[in-house]
């Protein structure tokens, strides 16, 4: 008899684990949904002082042009044409209104004008910055 009362307490000491594997599922879902992804540019820029600068706070889309013309988004290079398509799918899949281009310092005006048309060519409601070292 004093086997089977043994058996039973050691049965009642175990602690049930599928509550506590519930939550912490549940909270894992949560982070994940709530979770906003930054759509870097892949490339480091260097880019001009500026001394009015002001961090934006929803961007998270950016579009870096080197001094060479070469324009980088998503970690690839892209040309000029292509801008606008690379953008739509990125906005698919993380919408935003704030698109920010990183220009090198030494980077030609002209690129940079064209990158701008085609970010306004996929959506009048989009917002461009061009961000400077503080």
């Amino acid at each position: 008899m004093a086997r089977k009362q043994r058996f039973r307490e050691e049965e009642d000491a175990a602690v049930d684990m599928t509550p506590m594997l519930d939550i912490v599922f549940i909270m894992l879902i949560f982070f994940i949904v709530t979770t906003s992804f930054v759509k870097e540019a892949g490339i480091e820029v260097n880019k001009p002082k500026a001394a009015q600068a002001q961090k934006t706070k929803n961007a998270n889309i950016f579009i870096a042009i080197r001094e060479n013309g070469e324009i980088w988004m998503d970690k690839r290079q892209v040309d000029v044409e292509r801008v606008s398509a690379n953008l739509e799918s990125l906005m698919a899949e993380q919408p935003t209104d704030v698109v920010i281009i990183q220009a090198d310092k030494g980077a030609k005006h002209g690129v940079v004008v064209q990158v701008m048309d085609q970010i306004k060519a996929t959506g009048d409601n989009l917002k461009i910055s061009i961000a400077g070292d503080q």
